[in-house]
C-alpha cells in the first residue's frame, strides 16, 4: 500500500457514522474496507469506520466525514495514518476480509 493512508472516524451511534462515510465517499476517492461496533466507547455505542486511499484523498474525506458526523451526532475520533507500516497493512487487509465476509452473510 506504498502512498496509501488509512482513515478512522469513531462516532457514537449509527447514525452519525453512516453520515461520516457518506461525506468522507462523497468528497474523496477513498474506499471504505472496514467498520467495527465497539461496545462502551464514551459510555455508549460506537461504531469505528476504516478508509483507505492515497494520503491527500483520505486526509480530506476523514476531515469532511468527521465534520458531517459531527453535525448529528458525536465524533469520538477521527484520524488519518499517512503510509502505514507494512504491519498496519496487514491488518487493513484483515479489515477487507472482515467486511467481505459482512456481505456474504447479507446476500
Amino acid at each position: 500500500m506504498k502512498g496509501t493512508a488509512l482513515g478512522l472516524i469513531e462516532t457514537v451511534g449509527l447514525t452519525a457514522a453512516v453520515t461520516a462515510l457518506d461525506a468522507a465517499c462523497k468528497t474523496a476517492d477513498v474506499t471504505l474496507v472496514g467498520y467495527e461496533k465497539v461496545i462502551g466507547a464514551g459510555k455508549a455505542v460506537s461504531v469505528a469506520i476504516q478508509v483507505v486511499g492515497e494520503v491527500a484523498a483520505v486526509q480530506a474525506a476523514v476531515n469532511a466525514g468527521a465534520a458531517a458526523g459531527g453535525r448529528v451526532g458525536k465524533v469520538l475520533a477521527a484520524r488519518v495514518i499517512p503510509r502505514p507500516h507494512e504491519e498496519v497493512d496487514q491488518l487493513i487487509k484483515k479489515f477487507e476480509k472482515n467486511l467481505k465476509k459482512e456481505e456474504k452473510k447479507e446476500e
